[in-house]
């Protein structure tokens, strides 16, 4: 796969989510987000939680517990169990505090995925598409899209999603997203040959096509038409961020979607989730 470098969009990422706290009201901090039951200051100490745990475990080498099995599902749990052990011990510092670690750990963190070999493998899998093993290039492409989607679910809550809906910063995760398209139609019944186009609108969206192959499924070059697309599925840039990252359900996504061709394939794609949650 052709890597996608994200390195220097980490401090643009941070300097955008520090001008926005700074400027949120008591009440702001409060908001309800679409992460569940967190609110906007949950969100912004789970961002702080990665940087923090990255540092310790992957640049310090402290791994203080681990999930007692090793199946997806094992991790699974044992991941929302230190988030939300996090998230609650987390509530007893004020914004002002949170929002100064931010700052602080957000220099040492992207300090350090600089130093790793985009070509050695991964300390981290990247599980939801479906590997076993991943270059370090992904792993950074996949912590992207975890501070993207948490930091956009922070700027929905209070009404500001715009800045980051740029080709600059939205291209780059959509494009991580997508890379998990193949693992979403593992299961999805087609011959081989077959095509699933899926289409971002927008100028900050694109075109990604998955074939079928005597492998499986493979991500290929956008370059064919439409036409000969066994399955079509266009979105709109602001369903597609929630859609992959939980925010939206399949069947809430579906009206404001477009599925043409082979519906059951469509539907595959529209139940892919991107994060490990």
């Amino acid at each position: 796969m052709v890597p996608i470098d994200v390195l220097p969009l980490f401090p643009v990422l941070d300097a955008k989510l520090l001008e926005l706290l700074g400027s949120l009201s008591p009440a702001d901090w409060q908001r309800p987000t679409l992460a569940r039951q967190w609110t906007v200051k949950d969100v912004a100490a789970h961002l702080l939680d990665g940087n923090l745990r990255t540092l310790s475990m992957l640049r310090d080498g402290h791994f203080a517990e681990g999930p007692e099995e090793g199946s997806y599902e094992g991790v699974l749990a044992f991941l929302n169990r230190l988030n939300a052990d996090w998230v609650v011990a987390a509530r007893r510092l004020s914004p002002a505090v949170l929002t100064a670690l931010l700052a602080q750990s957000g220099t040492e963190y992207n300090a350090f995925l600089a130093t790793l070999d985009p070509w050695a493998p991964a300390a981290f899998s990247v599980a939801w598409a479906g590997e076993a093993e991943s270059m370090n290039w992904f792993h950074v492409a996949r912590e992207y899209t975890e501070k993207w989607h948490h930091h956009q679910q922070i700027r929905e809550a209070v009404g500001q999603t715009a800045p980051l809906m740029t080709p600059e910063l939205f291209r780059p995760f959509i494009n991580t997203l997508m890379r998990g398209v193949p693992h979403a139609l593992r299961a999805a019944p087609a011959a081989a040959g077959a095509v699933v186009q899926v289409q971002v609108t927008s100028d900050s969206g694109g075109t990604w096509r998955a074939e079928k192959t005597p492998n499986g499924w493979q991500l290929q070059p956008a370059s064919a038409g439409p036409a000969d697309a066994t399955a079509e599925v266009v979105i709109p840039p602001d369903v597609a961020w929630k859609l992959f990252t939980k925010g939206l359900s399949p069947a809430e996504a579906l009206s404001r979607v477009q599925l043409r061709g082979n519906e059951a394939l469509g539907h595959a794609v529209l139940r892919l989730v991107a994060v490990m949650a």
